[in-house]
């Protein structure tokens, strides 16, 4: 059966009377305030009388709404009666005095221009601060794990070499070639202008030893294991296991990330040589569709090389997996609460850490033009 709605009538021009229906619930308040709360945006109101003669069943919602009528004509400065409410509802009104509630909160407004600038800045300011903290404490941890090899979890280690690194040996191997492959393409097409085919050999060469192999290597393991580091701590932390192993007395860092970033510091390098490796032999292939012997190019590739190329490009690597670990290992500690919280805390190590990437490899061209390497 329909219920009656809430009757609003204005007798004279400054009064506005509410006759309240008989049932006044969570079904029928929703209506009722939307209705009551339109009527009284009229600045004439003066007084407020509401009529409670029908009323025969009131819930928390609707008691609601008498509290509201009443805390709102107080503040407007509108006299407020409220007529033949039946004696068994008369506490649950008491219960609540003129202002014992709290105001309603007010929409917030969108930040601007500048407030986001500085929010940006400041979540940029402490993530950087984290991020040096954990810096620290992970090579403390390293440190003393090395000093001390048996208490590093060995079968954690080897078994996220496996995943992070042989699992990972045929992507390495695809992009390592198609790099080498596409390089050497679209570097012989302009050289053929100047007779200079021969030449790219040493472009393919030093371009993949000295900085093509690490970085393809670091941003390959950046979004496969980097992000597969966050998703598993950022889970464990999400199902309350950080916590558990706190209260054993066993701290995370040691027990969870020195085994995978000492895991991306072996198999870091390793997988650069292989990226470098197949890279050459893409190289090759354009190479010999060009007419150049196998001979020709291996003697050319072995003359653009210097000692420090295929070192430098190693030490590069190993900064950048421990790089990947880190970030990766930081984001899953950083994992809050919710469904949401561990494909943000994995998508958020895949940016930082391509990013951080990034940005030691140009410090590391920097570093290297200035020793002269």
């Amino acid at each position: 059966m329909p219920s009656t709605p809430l009757r609003i009538d204005s007798p004279d021009p400054g009064t506005l009377h509410l006759s309240l229906p008989p049932r006044l619930d969570i079904a029928t308040t929703g209506d009722a305030w939307r209705r009551a709360s339109a009527a009284l945006d009229r600045p004439d109101i003066r007084t407020l009388r509401v009529a409670a003669t029908d009323l025969e069943n009131i819930d928390g919602a609707g008691i609601g709404l008498l509290v509201h009528l009443r805390d709102l004509s107080q503040a407007r400065g509108i006299a407020f009666e409220l007529a033949a409410l039946p004696g068994r509802f008369q506490p649950l009104l008491d219960a609540f005095p003129p202002g014992s509630l709290p105001p309603p909160l007010k929409s917030a407004e969108p930040p601007g221009f500048l407030e986001q600038i500085g929010r940006s800045g400041a979540g940029l300011g402490r993530d950087l601060r984290d991020l040096l903290g954990f810096t620290g404490e992970l090579a403390t941890a390293i440190g003393r794990s090395l000093l001390h090899p048996r208490e590093i979890r060995w079968s954690e280690t080897w078994s996220t070499v496996e995943r992070a690194g042989v699992n990972a040996f045929p992507i390495i191997a695809l992009v390592g070639f198609l790099i080498g492959f596409i390089l050497a393409f679209q570097s012989a097409v302009p050289m053929q202008q100047f007779g200079a085919e021969i030449f790219v050999a040493d472009l393919v060469a030093l371009s993949l030893l000295r900085e093509l192999g690490p970085l393809m290597t670091a941003i390959v393991l950046a979004g496969r294991s980097g992000s597969a580091f966050a998703a598993e701590i950022g889970t464990m932390k999400v199902k309350e296991e950080l916590d558990a192993l706190n209260t054993m007395g066993i701290r995370p860092l040691r027990f969870l990330v020195v085994p995978r970033a000492l895991a991306a510091i072996i198999v870091t390098p390793i997988l650069a040589a292989f990226t470098s490796f197949f890279g050459l032999i893409g190289g090759l292939v354009v190479m010999l569709s060009l007419g150049f012997p196998l001979v020709t190019y291996v003697n050319q590739v072995r003359g653009a090389l210097s000692p420090e190329d295929f070192p430098s490009g190693l030490a590069k690597a190993l900064v950048f997996g421990l790089l990947v670990a880190g970030i990766g290992c930081l984001r899953g500690l950083q994992t809050g609460t919710g469904a949401s919280a561990v494909g943000e805390s994995t998508t958020r190590a895949v940016v930082a850490g391509i990013l951080l990437i990034i940005l030691s490899d140009g410090l590391f061209s920097v570093v290297f033009y200035s020793l002269g390497i």
